[in-house]
C-alpha cells in the first residue's frame, strides 16, 4: 500500500560546495529551490506555491474562487508590468483583510457597502475618504475583470462603488506658491531639491512621478528628460507605451528654460536630485519621494507668512496641487482649452469642466449676448 502524500512542505538541503538552502517538496517528485536560507522567506514562497497549486485550472464559477486568489492573479500577471505597481499593492493590502476569504460570488452591493463602512484609518480611526474607497474597489473590479478575461472566471460580478466625490479644484495663488517656495528654501537637507520639484510642477504641470524621474539632456528608459538645447520637454521615458495618464511632449517656457540651462551647465543629471557623499566622493542621485520634505515646507511657509501678518492656509496643498495650479494660471492668462489640453496632457473636456471658469473667455459670448440691447 503506497504511503500517503505528505503534501507541500519545506526541506533543508545541504550542499558541499555552497551554502545550504530551503527547497519546496511536493508529490510527484516536485523539488523547487527557494534560493534562500531564511526560514521566513522560504515559508512565504511555500505559501505562494500552495496558493498557485490550488487555483482552478480552468474557468471557475465566482463561488469557487476567492477574492484573494483573484487579487493574487491580478498582482502577478498585471500589476508587475504597470508603471506604479505600488499603488495596486497598497489597494490590495487594504482589500485583503475584508475580501480575502470571501468568494468572488459574494461581490455585490451589500458587501461593497459593508466594506466601505469598515474602512478606517489605522492610526486615527477616522473613516477613509470615498475617493480612497473607490480606488480600492476599482482595483477589486479590475482583478475580477482580469480573471474573467484570462479565462479563470466564467463571469465577472460588478463591484458597487460609492458616489464619486466632487473634483478637487484646489489651486494656489501666486502668494501661496511664493510662500511654499520660501518654506522649501528654509529646509536644510531637502530645500534645494524640493524647490526644484515645485518649480518644475508650476511651470509644466507634470505629475509627481514624472517630475521625480525627469533627466536633463539625456534620454532614459526610466524617466523623461528636458532638452535644454531645443527647449523641449519629453515627459514619457524612452520606449514606454502611452497610457491613460498621458505624458505629452511640450515646449518649455522661456523663463524656466533659462533656469534649466543653468542647471545643465552645473552638470546636473536630474531635474530633482540630491548630492550625497560616498567614500569621500560627492555623488548625484535621483530623489524617490518628497512626502516628508513637502509637509515640512508647507508648515514652514505658512508660519513664515503668518509672522508677516499674511494669513494663508497651505494645509490642504499636495504635490498634485501643482498641476491644478499650473492649469489654472495658464487659463487665467488666456490659454485656450485646446492648447492647455495638449500641453498638460489632460483632455479638453476635463480642462473645460474643471478649470474652464478661470478663463477670461469663459461664457464670453453668452455674457456679450445678455449685455446687448433688444
Amino acid at each position: 500500500m503506497p504511503r500517503p502524500s505528505k503534501g507541500a512542505r519545506l526541506y533543508w538541503r545541504e550542499a558541499k560546495d555552497r551554502p545550504g538552502v530551503w527547497e519546496i517538496r511536493d508529490a510527484g517528485n516536485v523539488r523547487i529551490s527557494t534560493g534562500t536560507d531564511s526560514r521566513s522567506e522560504a515559508e512565504s514562497q511555500l505559501a505562494e506555491y500552495i496558493s498557485r497549486r490550488h487555483r482552478p485550472s480552468g474557468p471557475a464559477h465566482p463561488s469557487e474562487i476567492t477574492c484573494e486568489w483573484a487579487l493574487s492573479i491580478y498582482a502577478e500577471e498585471h500589476a508587475a508590468h504597470v508603471t506604479s505597481p505600488q499603488r495596486i499593492g497598497y489597494a490590495i493590502a487594504a482589500l485583503e483583510p475584508f475580501w480575502g476569504t470571501l468568494p468572488v460570488g459574494a461581490v455585490k452591493g451589500e458587501t461593497c457597502r459593508r466594506y466601505a463602512k469598515s474602512r478606517v484609518h489605522a492610526k486615527t480611526g477616522e473613516p477613509v475618504s470615498a475617493g480612497t474607497i473607490r480606488r480600492e474597489l476599482n482595483t477589486l473590479q479590475a482583478a475580477i475583470n482580469h480573471c474573467h478575461r484570462e479565462g479563470y472566471l466564467l463571469e465577472a460580478p460588478r463591484v458597487a462603488m460609492p458616489a464619486k466625490p466632487p473634483s478637487k479644484e484646489r489651486w494656489m495663488t501666486r502668494q501661496e506658491a511664493a510662500w511654499l517656495l520660501r518654506g522649501a528654501r528654509a529646509l536644510n537637507r531637502d530645500g534645494r531639491h524640493l524647490q526644484d520639484f515645485i518649480l518644475h510642477g508650476l511651470y509644466t504641470g507634470s505629475r509627481k512621478e514624472t517630475i521625480l524621474s525627469m533627466h536633463i539632456d539625456r534620454q532614459s528608459p526610466t524617466g523623461g528628460y528636458v532638452d535644454t538645447v531645443n527647449g523641449i520637454l519629453y515627459r514619457r521615458p524612452r520606449g514606454k507605451t502611452e497610457t491613460k495618464k498621458r505624458q505629452p511632449t511640450a515646449r518649455i517656457p522661456k523663463r524656466y528654460l533659462a533656469h534649466l540651462r543653468r542647471q545643465a551647465a552645473k552638470g546636473r543629471i536630474y531635474v530633482v536630485e540630491r548630492q550625497v557623499e560616498r567614500e569621500g566622493k560627492v555623488c548625484r542621485e535621483m530623489v524617490a519621494e518628497v512626502r516628508k520634505g513637502w509637509a515640512r515646507a508647507r508648515e514652514l511657509g505658512q508660519k513664515m507668512a503668518w509672522k508677516r501678518g499674511i494669513r494663508i492656509n497651505l494645509s490642504d496643498v499636495t504635490p498634485h496641487t501643482l498641476k491644478h495650479t499650473a492649469i489654472t494660471w495658464a487659463l487665467q492668462r488666456g490659454a485656450t482649452f485646446w492648447d492647455a489640453a495638449g500641453y498638460f496632457g489632460t483632455s479638453a473636456q476635463t480642462i473645460e469642466k474643471t478649470y474652464g471658469h478661470h478663463s477670461p473667455m469663459h461664457q464670453e459670448s453668452a455674457v456679450a449676448a445678455m449685455d446687448k440691447r433688444a
